[in-house]
């Protein structure tokens, strides 16, 4: 495909007009057209510019043959500027994996693929699946504290954080270049993000066990279902939910307070913990408008009881970060690329070069024992408010 179709191939897939273009970028819609229909090409500046304008790498306008269209599934398409969203994660699963090119350290996958029949995957099926990759990963009885680094570290998923609404969307993607990518809301805590993260690894398990069309851009809604139950699976195993809640029940009831210990416990939200239980006791259909009421009234004890550090995500992967600095002590990226993939200041990005750095393995390390230190506080209530989970 020519310079002259990937340009309009660029702008189409972001939505754009060309007058957009123009108003984004400051070039006379004369000359864009002129780029389109193979009149004349753009200068490097303008290419540069359009190249920031659509959240594509440069690379991408010289490339042979037709481009590779990676499908993102969103759980929600975001309300506004869809496109800009997803091309800006696109583009930085695309830089990740140039970093890991020009440091010759491509972290090689470690997600199984689940090939089944669409048709034929019960809510059975994605329960097996859950205890399947929570053995397969090591990841312990209570995955939530630890999945995000498991499946980054160890697995090679790309995981990003970018501020979109609406706030109960995040989305995946299975580049061919690029590889596994999860794009989170950082708008979201911590726990409400496991909870999405497993969710997304859900579509990655099972991405050709289901169709994927070229522009689609959300799963069915059983799909999303069979999600929810991996999720709920995977975060909350349900021998040991349950062990959680017998400790703490009375009477066939668990208080508030005890409701959030749990959520805690496995780094759930409240409203996650309440429909695991919902299914785990049978409460059936009949009930969904009692579970849904005792959510609202755990959101109203949530600012005395939701007694968690609210830490801001990663402003990028650890892995990225490190290559991206090891990049630039190698000679393998410019001082300006360095500075645009971490989105800093050509000075601040001077100072990568003149501090001493100690051990390679240091920084891993320390990061490694700090995101295990998690802290669990108890607080005492008067409220007597319980939850019923199983007959008295």
């Amino acid at each position: 495909m020519a310079l002259a179709q990937r340009l309009r191939y660029a702008r189409e897939r972001c939505g754009f007009t060309l007058a957009q273009v123009k108003e984004r970028t400051g070039i006379g819609g004369s000359s864009l057209s002129e780029f389109e229909h193979e009149k004349r090409e753009p200068s490097l500046s303008q290419l540069n510019a359009l190249a920031r304008a659509y959240r594509r790498a440069l690379s991408f306008f010289f490339a042979e043959g037709e481009p590779r269209h990676e499908v993102v599934l969103w759980r929600e398409c975001p309300a506004h500027h869809r496109n800009d969203v997803e091309g800006h994660f696109r583009l930085l699963c695309e830089q990740y994996h140039n970093l890991e090119v020009w440091c010759d350290d491509r972290a090689r996958s470690a997600l199984p693929s689940y090939n089944a029949d669409s048709a034929n995957f019960e809510y059975s099926d994605a329960e097996s699946l859950a205890k399947k990759v929570r053995d397969d990963l090591q990841l312990g009885d209570r995955p939530g504290p630890v999945l995000l680094r498991v499946l980054e570290e160890v697995c090679g998923v790309k995981v990003f954080h970018l501020a979109f609404d609406p706030t109960g969307t995040a989305a995946c993607a299975l580049g061919e270049s690029f590889g596994a990518a999860v794009l989170l809301n950082r708008k979201n805590v911590r726990w409400r993000r496991n909870h999405d993260l497993a969710h997304e690894l859900f579509h990655l398990l099972t991405w050709n066990a289901f169709p994927r069309l070229p522009d689609s851009a959300t799963p069915s809604a059983r799909e999303e279902q069979l999600a929810t139950c991996f999720a709920a699976n995977l975060l909350m195993p349900p021998e040991v939910t349950r062990a959680a809640v017998g400790r703490r029940i009375n009477e066939g009831k668990v208080s508030y307070p005890h409701l959030f210990d749990i959520a805690r416990e496995f780094d759930v939200s409240v409203e996650s913990l309440l429909w695991r239980l919902h299914i785990l006791y049978g409460r059936g259909p009949d009930a969904k408008e009692l579970t849904e009421q005792e959510i609202e009234r755990a959101r109203a004890f949530a600012p005395s009881l939701e007694d968690r550090e609210q830490e801001e995500p990663p402003t990028w992967p650890h892995r990225y970060h490190d290559l991206a600095v090891k990049a630039l002590r190698q000679g393998e990226i410019s001082i300006g690329r360095f500075a645009e993939y971490l989105s800093i200041t050509r000075q601040q990005a001077m100072k990568y070069i003149e501090q001493e750095t100690p051990h390679p393995g240091y920084a891993t390390i320390v990061r490694w024992v700090g995101q295990q230190a998690m802290k669990y506080t108890e607080q005492e209530t008067s409220d007597g408010e319980e939850v019923r989970v199983a007959p008295a």
